[in-house]
This record gives structure tokens, sequence and C-alpha cells, in this order.
């Protein structure tokens, strides 16, 4: 069972919130890990049998993020009120998605097996405009949002595959393969997790 921090106080949620502001992202991401049960409270409300939690959290914590970016405390609301509106509002624009691409194959359908019998799935095979931003982004020295995304959206794996993959951290960069060896898992597990990895930060900066 996942474990979420504890809330901010009043007086230390309205001290991150001024630091966000003047575009302090250690203290952006301390308030949206200080929120993510909020998060996981509202998914409960809107997880559908056929969706995954994760990416229902992953979905959740973007609109936490905007909440977080977009908030203005001389309103009168509470950060917590208006963080729920922006949650549901990315929640529901997903699911209404998703209702409207129902018939559409999905990526997660099995296509075959590779030499080492292990399922393929579309994904495996659908090249991703996310691997192009991605690349960009550290290409224009862009490190520190993409740090950022990885911290907030995606789970340990999912992180330390994209490390390995792209050098990140002044890591050499690493084959799926090479990957598959060391984590001892198969080079197709390895490609779903970097695919589902990648997505999920492409939709982000979609969003933003």
């Amino acid at each position: 069972m996942q474990t979420f921090e504890q809330p901010l106080s009043p007086e230390e949620e309205a001290y991150y919130l001024k630091r966000s502001q003047e575009g302090d992202m250690g203290a952006r991401n301390l308030l949206v890990e200080r929120n993510l049960r909020l998060v996981a409270h509202i998914v409960k409300k809107y997880h559908p049998a056929s969706y995954d939690q994760e990416d229902l959290i992953s979905t959740g914590t973007i609109g936490l993020i905007k909440a977080i970016n977009t908030f203005d405390p001389s309103k009168g609301s509470k950060l917590g009120t208006y963080a729920s509106r922006c949650i549901e509002n990315e929640l529901l624009m997903l699911l209404r998605q998703e209702k409207k691409t129902g018939k559409d194959v999905s990526l997660y359908e099995p296509i075959g097996s590779d030499k080492e019998g292990n399922e393929i799935r579309l994904m495996d095979i659908v090249d991703s405009e996310s691997t192009d931003i991605l690349e960009q982004l550290i290409s224009e020295n862009h490190i520190d949002i993409i740090y950022s995304m990885m911290n907030t959206l995606l789970s340990p794996r999912e992180k330390e595959i994209i490390e390995k993959r792209y050098g990140l951290y002044h890591k050499t960069p690493m084959t799926q393969r090479e990957i598959a060896q060391e984590l001892n898992i198969s080079r197709s597990y390895v490609s779903r997790i970097e695919k589902k990895a990648l997505q999920k930060l492409y939709h982000y900066l979609e969003r933003i």
C-alpha cells in the first residue's frame, strides 16, 4: 500500500506557496508531495475497473501541479479546495477522452510474442512523440524541468529506467537490452516501462 507524506500546516503551506511562486522548484515539489494524499482520495471516486489506478494518480498529480502553479491566495480560497477542483477536472478530461476513444485499439493490446516468449503489445512498436520532446529538453539543457517531472510523475522503477536510458544524473546512456540484463528483466518489459514513463511526461508537457 502506498503511503503519503502528512499535509503541511497552514503556516508551512503559506510559506512554501510563496517560495514556489517565486520560482523555487524545491518548494513546488514539496507542495506536490505533501498533497498527494488529496490526489489519492479524489482518485478513489474516479477509479473505473477498466483504468489503471497508477495512471489516474499521475493524471491527478498533473491537476495538482497546475493548481499549485496557478493558485492565488488573495482570492480567499484554500489551496486544498482549489486543488480538488483542478484534480477532478484532469480526471474527468481523461475519462471523457477514454469514452471517446473507447472503440480504438488499446496500446496494451497483445499482438504477439518476442523470441524470449515475452508478450509484445502495440505500445512496444509505436514511436512516441514524447521521446523527441525529452531528447529536445536534454539537448537544450532543461535538465531541471526533466528532474522535476520525473520526481512527481514517475514510479521509482520508471524513473530508474529513464535515468539509465537517457544518461541522466551524469550516467552513461544504456540500451534497453543492457538495462534488461542489469535489472534481470526482459528487454520487452524495459520497453513497456520506458514508453509508459515517456507517455506520462509527454501528457504532462502537453497540458501545461
